[in-house]
C-alpha cells in the first residue's frame, strides 16, 4: 500500500464546516477576510455549529448563554491552587481542567444530540475562565468572575486583567479569536474526531485535541515566535539572527504552512493589528522586527508568515504572558473542535487507518536463557 508521511494531501473525511481551496480559507462558505473584518466571535461560533449566521435574537441568546455558563466549578480553582503553579505549563493545566469539568457535568456521558450541544456551549463558555483563572492564581491573584454584560472577547481580557479593556484591544482579540476558530482537518481537529469516532464523550474529544494543540509544531508556534523575537531584542539584529539559525538548519517558527502555497490568508489581519498595537504599547520594534524577518524569509526561502507569526506580537502587546498564547488558541479553536465533534457524531464511522509494516519478519521465539 502507498504510504503518505504525515497523511499529507490525504482526504480523510467530508465536512461542511470549513475549507481551504486555492489558498482561501472559508467557514461554511464565508471568506475569512469577510468574517475577520465584520463578525463577532460569537457569530462565528453560531456559524460553525449551525452552518449559518445567526439572526439578531439568536445571537443575543447565544451571548447570554455563554455569559451565564462562563463560571467554572470551585473545585477546578482549588485544584489550580494545589499545583506548584510556577512549574506547570498553562496548556497542561487547561488539559487537566477540561477533563475535570466532565466530573461536574451531569450530562457528561449523555450522547444524544441535544445533550451534546448543551455540553458544547458549556465547554465553549468555560474555556476563557479556565485560562484566566490559572493565569491569575499563579501570579498570586484571585480569579475574576465573568460579567454577564460583556461579550466573549471583552470578558476574557477583563477576567485576565481585572479591568475593562480598551476598544482596540477588544477588536484585536475578537479578530484573533475569529481567525483561529477553525482550520479544516488540522492535527488537533483530526485528533478530536478520531477520539469521538469511538463514541467517546465530548469532554474526552476536547481533552485529546488540547493535547495535540500543545505541541510546538501546532498551537505552540506563536509562543516560540515571541521567544525568538525576545532573543533578537532589536530590529537591526533580526536578519543576522535568522541567518545564523538557518545556517544551523534550525526551524524558523511562524513561517510557511503545509496547506498554503502563496501564504496564510489569516496573517495579514493580525499583521495590521500588530502594527497598531505595538505602536500603542510604545514598542513598535516587535512589528518592525517581524516585518523584516517575514520579508527575508519570503525572499530567501519562499516562506511567507502564517497566522502564528503576527499573533505573537499582538498578544504580547495586549500584555499577555507568552505561555498563555497557546491556551488562547484553544479558547478560540474549541469552537471548531466542537463543530467537528458534532459533525462526526452525525455521520459516524470509526477512524481506523492502516500502517505499512517495515520491521523484521519471520522471527522465531528464543527462550530467555538462550538469548
Amino acid at each position: 500500500m502507498a504510504v503518505t508521511r504525515g497523511l499529507e494531501g490525504v482526504v480523510a473525511t467530508e465536512s461542511s464546516i470549513s475549507s481551504i481551496i486555492d489558498d482561501q480559507l472559508t467557514y461554511v462558505g464565508y471568506s475569512i477576510d469577510d468574517l475577520a473584518e465584520n463578525s463577532s466571535f460569537e457569530e462565528v461560533i453560531f456559524l460553525l455549529w449551525n452552518k449559518r449566521l445567526p439572526k439578531k435574537d439568536e445571537l443575543d441568546a447565544l451571548k447570554k448563554e455563554l455569559a451565564e455558563n462562563m463560571q467554572i466549578p470551585q473545585e477546578v480553582i482549588d485544584h489550580f491552587k494545589s499545583y506548584d503553579v510556577k512549574k506547570v505549563h498553562p496548556m497542561a493545566a487547561l488539559r487537566t481542567a477540561v477533563s475535570m469539568l466532565a466530573l461536574y457535568d451531569d450530562e457528561a456521558d449523555e450522547m444524544n444530540e441535544e445533550a451534546n450541544r448543551r455540553k458544547a456551549l458549556r465547554l465553549q463558555a468555560k474555556m476563557p475562565a479556565i485560562v484566566t483563572a490559572f493565569a491569575r492564581i499563579r501570579n498570586g491573584e484571585e480569579p475574576v468572575a465573568p460579567r454577564k454584560d460583556l461579550g466573549f472577547a471583552e470578558n476574557f481580557l477583563y477576567m485576565l486583567k481585572g479591568k475593562e479593556p480598551e476598544n482596540i484591544e477588544i477588536e484585536a482579540f475578537n479578530k484573533a479569536l475569529v481567525l483561529h476558530a477553525d482550520h479544516e482537518l488540522n492535527a488537533s481537529t483530526f485528533t478530536s474526531r478520531v477520539c469521538v469516532a469511538t463514541l467517546s464523550d465530548v469532554y474526552s474529544g476536547i481533552t485529546a485535541a488540547i493535547g495535540a494543540l500543545k505541541g510546538p509544531l501546532h498551537g505552540g508556534a506563536n509562543e516560540r515566535v515571541m521567544k525568538m523575537l525576545t532573543e533578537i531584542g532589536e530590529v537591526d539584529r533580526a536578519i543576522d539572527y535568522i541567518k545564523d539559525k538557518l545556517a544551523r538548519k534550525e526551524k524558523i517558527m511562524g513561517m510557511g504552512h503545509r496547506v498554503y502555497r502563496k501564504g496564510d490568508p489569516r496573517a495579514k489581519h493580525l499583521k495590521k493589528m500588530s502594527e497598531q498595537l505595538t505602536k500603542l504599547a510604545g514598542e513598535p520594534k516587535w512589528y518592525e522586527m517581524s516585518v523584516k524577518i517575514e520579508e527575508f524569509m519570503k525572499e530567501e526561502k519562499g516562506l511567507p508568515a502564517n497566522v502564528d507569526f503576527y499573533s505573537a506580537s499582538v498578544y504580547h502587546s495586549l500584555g499577555i504572558d507568552h505561555d498563555l498564547f497557546t491556551p488562547i488558541f484553544a479558547v478560540s479553536r474549541v469552537s471548531g473542535w466542537l463543530a467537528h465533534i458534532l459533525e462526526q457524531y452525525e455521520n459516524n464511522r470509526l477512524i481506523r487507518p492502516r500502517a505499512e509494516y517495515v520491521g523484521p519478519k519471520n522471527q522465531t521465539y528464543v527462550p530467555i536463557d538462550e538469548r
